[in-house]
């Protein structure tokens, strides 16, 4: 299969990352509510990432694809992005045999050694990446990170994977780093902390959820723009329910591409959740595999044209068993600019209609040209 460009994929994983347990309830709740003769498990389960890991070990795009190991990070690491007291509360609530965060949100026995590795994971990759061993290195991790900002967890997140990977990066000597996050949630752990930074552009394309409470007290609106040096550097797309393939790839080229231009950065984050799809029990946003491919392949094409090629991804969510594999194999065959699909797309059809995405999208884009300094003036 003829590839343009780089054509590998380094991933990092580590097993003990399948030993956080989750448990089982209604949905996320962890609660037996007495009635329910079958208790599903918490979405954000070891089977989710055990599919991820198959798809990518034994489905066609596995020649593509080297595997690496990493160590746990050490809590040195954690506070460049979070803060000594929140990191002794996760401590101590390891110590303790666990506690719950907030809601769905729950660190029990081998959950902290499992986001030690993920955090280390991730970093590894990017100091591989940086070291000039690769150009395209995927974080293959969990628990997810996106949410977690400096001082607490929220939405199944304690440790935040790429905002360490991102601070790591400046602080390796990178001048610019952008954050790309597609995760059907908004990204307000990356946003939280480089919200005062104009060293990282923070761009979350989101379902248009809101505020969900105090742990994630952030709305994800258009408004939420970074602050002091920050002000423009956090780019929200509040994108309506079942904005589909068309209207994703209409926000990456008509707001995330010409803002990553302008912006010129010398390191991207590619931040990847499956739960846009159109069969996530979490989301409604109906992206396809197609829809994935061509994400990642216009993520490719920024990289190409502005950061040498380098592209840190990073595993959030996506919580369908089967179809978030799926959509995984879909994005990094995008990533890898191949010719055709490897893999076809085994249940989704889905009619679109983009004229409202493509109408909030305009709406977006004008917004960011009449208020950001840097993108004032595009049309």
């Amino acid at each position: 299969m003829a590839t343009t460009g780089s054509d590998h994929i380094n991933v990092f994983w580590e097993d003990g990352m399948l030993d956080h347990d989750t448990g089982k309830g209604v949905f996320d709740s962890g609660i037996d509510p007495g009635f329910l003769d079958v208790l599903e498990k918490h979405p954000e389960n070891p089977d989710r990432i055990r599919n991820m890991f198959s798809i990518l070990k034994r489905g066609p795009i596995s020649s593509f694809i080297s595997w690496h190991s990493s160590s746990p990070a050490q809590i040195s690491h954690l506070l460049s992005f979070h803060t000594q007291e929140y990191i002794d509360s996760l401590v101590e609530a390891d110590k303790n045999g666990g506690k719950t965060f907030c809601h769905g949100t729950s660190l029990n026995p081998g959950s902290w050694n499992a986001a030690l590795l993920a955090a280390g994971a991730t970093l590894a990759a990017m100091k591989y990446i940086l070291d000039g061993h690769a150009k395209i290195c995927y974080a293959l991790v969990r628990p997810p990170g996106h949410h977690a900002q400096p001082n607490q967890a929220d939405g199944y997140c304690f440790l935040n994977n790429a905002g360490l990977a991102a601070q790591y990066a400046l602080d390796s000597g990178c001048k610019r780093v952008v954050i790309i996050d597609i995760d059907v949630h908004f990204g307000n752990g990356a946003t939280e902390g480089f919200y005062q930074s104009d060293k990282v552009l923070t761009i979350s394309l989101h379902m248009n959820h809101g505020s969900w409470g105090s742990s994630h007290p952030q709305n994800g609106g258009i408004d939420e723009l970074g602050e002091g040096a920050g002000f423009g550097y956090n780019l929200n797309i509040p994108l309506p329910n079942g904005t589909g393939d068309k209207g994703y790839k209409y926000a990456m080229t008509e707001v995330v591409a010409p803002a990553v231009k302008k912006f010129e950065p010398d390191m991207m984050v590619f931040v990847v959740g499956q739960d846009s799809s159109a069969f996530d029990p979490n989301g409604r946003q109906c992206l396809t595999m197609g829809g994935y491919r061509d994400i990642g392949q216009i993520i490719r094409n920024l990289a190409d044209d502005h950061s040498n090629g380098r592209i840190l991804i990073v595993q959030e969510g996506g919580y369908h068993v089967t179809y978030s594999a799926y959509c995984l194999h879909a994005t990094l065959e995008g990533v890898l600019n191949v010719s055709h699909p490897l893999l076809p797309d085994p249940i989704a059809y889905y009619p679109e209609d983009d004229t409202f995405a493509v109408k909030a999208i305009d709406s977006i884009k004008q917004h960011h040209a009449h208020v950001v300094p840097f993108l004032k003036g595009m049309s």
